[in-house]
């Protein structure tokens, strides 16, 4: 018999996935642990092995296709056998995920809707996954049209294929919407991509105005396109976040200038006496993410997230760290940074980053992060206000460390002057808290020894 090849489950965040590449053909011969097919989640990209051994029957699937976790995408067995779809694979879409629901909504569509006698007096069947998705989405299964178990059970596919007839809508909208009983379908939204925004959503309660024109929409000058990036895998990932990160956030920038010489000569210190027994010169980076979590335990109003009716403290300080690939931005993440020695910190740090940049990156390396820590120093930047990195509660963007001819003691001298950028979100951290984070970094980054008083 015939054994299913499927996407497994890679993290608990990932829900579908991109196949990038076969790596075998059709009809070939595998053995048990060969790498198949690589596939693409928002994070990196992961070659996905052979589950037994024998001739291997791709069904119709192809490189572009998003398909959910734990599709069945081939069959590996005997030369003859034949990949047959089955009711409960997912079908193979083209393109980005909202298309891959519409096909599941057709699917679905054709199917009639159980009676409340058929679901047991108005109970709903749903298997575990279909229930956590639509927990976790807010969706109503009695709304949920089901395909499984012969038109009675709700499965996970169904709710992506109902998820996927709805609008796009910010966070901050559809829990507004929600409340409000309003149906996201009957909205227009005026966001990137015509996303539902808090505006929209605000508009559709007010009392109907006077018609208005139509905004005209914007028509791009014929020019000449050197190339078209597709805005899919990380790149379009990356794209939403930070578009849902400034339109939902309040944003605010503070920025420090700190006399960072004691804190250059304690690198080049440590530098020249650990490099040979570690194997690696710490760096900035790694001396700042210390501090940086030094400050998150003494200030845990910063190490937080916001939720649909709450702020929540958190207890792990986990650090972001962000790290520019061939693939675009990836934000590794070190666990308990603050339990972590300097050593400890550093080697996991450049684990982590060496598997991103080659797109080897587990699942869990880029998750999970509470504050996350950008640098752009090395690129002879000064100062800059990055984007928070949700549902982070604050962003710390790190320059170039520059000497600079300043005024100490009545005399004019040259000190290495560092500048961070401290973007937090006001809804969850008011302007003077957040400022006496930063404060404190600045006197851990002018006198390094107060780390021994930690």
């Amino acid at each position: 018999m015939a054994e299913e090849f499927f996407i497994p489950q890679l993290g608990q965040t990932v829900e579908e996935v991109t196949l990038m590449e076969w790596l075998v053909e059709d009809g070939s011969k595998v053995e048990h642990g060969d790498s198949i097919v690589e596939v693409e989640t928002d994070k990196a990209v992961f070659p996905v092995e052979a589950n037994a051994s024998g001739t291997l029957h791709i069904g119709p699937y192809q490189a572009g296709d998003t398909v959910p976790v734990l599709a069945v995408v081939a069959i590996i067995g005997k030369p003859d056998d034949k990949f047959e779809v089955k009711e409960a694979a997912a079908p193979p879409v083209t393109g980005a995920p909202a298309e891959a629901a519409a096909v599941a909504a057709e699917v679905a569509a054709s199917r009639p809707a159980p009676s409340l006698a058929e679901q047991g007096e108005g109970r709903v069947f749903a298997s575990p996954r279909a229930r956590l998705l639509a927990a976790e989405r807010g969706v109503d299964l009695s709304q949920v049209v089901p395909t499984g178990g012969g038109g009675v059970r709700v499965a996970e596919r169904d709710v992506i294929a109902y998820l996927g007839q709805m609008p796009k809508a910010t966070p901050v909208a559809q829990r507004m919407a929600a409340e409000a009983g309003l149906d996201l379908r009957q909205l227009t939204g005026t966001g990137p991509g015509g996303k539902i925004t808090k505006e929209d959503v605000e508009r559709s309660m007010r009392p109907a105005a006077a018609p208005t024109l139509a905004p005209t929409p914007v028509v791009l000058p014929q020019v000449e396109v050197l190339e078209r990036v597709p805005l899919k895998g990380v790149k379009g990932i990356v794209a939403e976040r930070m578009a849902t990160s400034v339109h939902t956030t309040a944003g605010v920038t503070l920025m420090m200038e700190m006399d960072a010489t004691q804190f250059v000569d304690m690198r080049e210190r440590l530098k020249g006496q650990v490099e040979e027994e570690w194997g690696f010169a710490p760096g900035y980076n790694d001396l700042l993410a210390k501090i940086v979590a030094n400050a998150l335990r003494k200030f845990p109003y910063v190490n937080a997230r916001l939720t649909a009716d709450a702020i929540e403290y958190l207890a792990p300080i986990n650090i972001g760290m962000a790290v520019d690939t061939e693939r675009g931005l990836l934000v590794p993440v070190i666990r308990d940074a603050d339990r972590k020695s300097l050593r400890e910190f550093g080697t996991e740090f450049r684990q982590l980053v060496e598997r991103a940049r080659q797109g080897r990156a587990l699942p869990d390396d880029l998750s999970g992060g509470t504050f996350t820590i950008t640098n752009l120093g090395m690129y002879d930047v000064d100062a800059f206000t990055p984007v928070i990195n949700l549902p982070e509660a604050a962003i710390l963007g790190a320059g170039r460390i520059t000497p600079k001819v300043v005024a100490r003691e009545g005399e004019m001298v040259i000190r290495q002057m560092w500048t961070l950028s401290l973007v937090h979100d006001h809804r969850l951290v008011d302007g003077a808290p957040a400022a006496r984070f930063l404060q404190y970094i600045k006197s851990l980054v002018e006198e390094p020894y107060l780390w021994l008083t930690q």
